[in-house]
């Protein structure tokens, strides 16, 4: 078997982020989200992987590499525009040839691995296996609906009007039969092949595809909240190491990382949280569920539930939450102004100003 990894895709939902930063790069608990699906790949013993690249090809190939460090022997292919899964799985038709294969969307997190998956797709061995979630706004994703029986009968890419809550999960399990299926189909409405079109195209013909309900956590990584839920969670897993230079002014509690060759000075961090190598944190306060990447500055400021890239710095900020920090930010207390207001208030208003 066979690896399929995309990584193209401008992420737009991450932007300003991913203005300069390629989406699947983005780490989680200090780590590129990318990367944890590489290490799923390879847990279920696949070596051979091709990750689909776009415009931020360099980066990916700067932060990857031949895969070595991964266990994986990788091939880059490039993909001109995103257009399309299915688009995807047409130019790798070589390095694929007649195997079968996995396709993983390199932004997408699944809690647990592909093991299971995998597992099942060779004792059952259809055309296609597919893994579905109950999500709360499936309309955002490819839906499947199911029969009576839980066999699936339709697939619809992104529906207006969902006729189910079940959205595919960024796994997918295949054999040869969907090179046919690819090259069958009409780009869709929005112009590109989409691998549900593949897939019903399939199920049209009668070929064996299955579905499987997954019920644990799965995340789409595709805008800051479900980033900053997917770091929580990997948070939570931390298990408590200090390898890094802590005074004896400051307090760690919980389940607190500390990185070789990070300074922290007169703070307290409260875990769990992670505080990369070359980092200073002083005077500060690190709160649950944080990561703050290598060479950043954290001087007299409080973070909680936030990322913070690398070389990035915050001097006497209280106190940021719920935030996604890029790289080499700087973030400091500007000048006092004098607080005005000014009001345009209809008959009968009532307003409330704290200050």
């Amino acid at each position: 078997m066979k690896a399929l990894v995309l990584s193209g895709g401008a992420g737009t939902r991450l932007r300003p982020i991913t203005h300069t930063s390629a989406k699947q790069l983005v780490p989680v608990a200090n780590k590129p989200i990318l990367f944890y699906g590489l290490e799923a790949i390879a847990d279920v013993g696949i070596t051979d992987v091709a990750i689909v690249v776009g415009d931020t090809e360099d980066e990916i190939r700067q932060a990857v590499g031949d895969g070595s460090d991964f266990g994986l022997d990788v091939t880059y292919l490039r993909q001109e525009a995103p257009l399309g899964l299915a688009h995807a799985v047409l130019i790798a038709r070589d390095f694929l040839g007649d195997d079968d294969f996995v396709m993983f969307l390199g932004d997408n997190f699944v809690f647990g691995g592909i093991n299971d998956s995998v597992e099942e797709f060779h004792k059952t061995r259809p055309d296609a296996q597919l893994l579905l979630t109950r999500v709360p706004d499936p309309s955002a994703f490819g839906v499947a609906e199911l029969d009576e029986q839980g066999r699936l009968v339709r697939l619809e890419e992104k529906p207006h009007r969902p006729r189910s809550d079940l959205a595919l999960v960024g796994v997918y399990l295949f054999g040869p039969a969907i090179h046919d299926a690819v090259r069958a189909i009409a780009p869709s409405r929005r112009g590109e092949l989409e691998i549900t079109d593949a897939i019903q195209w399939l199920l049209d013909r009668e070929r064996d595809v299955r579905t499987t309900v997954i019920t644990g956590y799965w995340k789409d990584t595709g805008n800051a909240t479900d980033i900053l839920d997917v770091n929580r969670r990997l948070l939570d897993l931390l298990e408590h190491r200090v390898d890094g230079d802590v005074d004896g002014a400051s307090e760690i509690v919980g389940r607190v990382r500390i990185e070789a060759g990070a300074t922290v000075r007169g703070s307290r961090i409260v875990g769990p949280a992670i505080v990369g190598s070359g980092t200073l944190v002083q005077d500060s306060y690190i709160g649950p569920s944080t990561s703050i990447a290598e060479d950043c500055v954290i001087r007299n400021s409080e973070i909680e539930f936030s990322i913070v890239l690398r070389e990035s710095s915050f001097d006497s900020i209280r106190r940021v939450e719920g935030s996604l920090v890029g790289r080499n930010v700087h973030v400091s207390l500007g000048p006092r102004v004098p607080a005005t207001h000014r009001l345009v208030i209809g008959d009968h208003g009532r307003v409330q100003i704290s200050s």
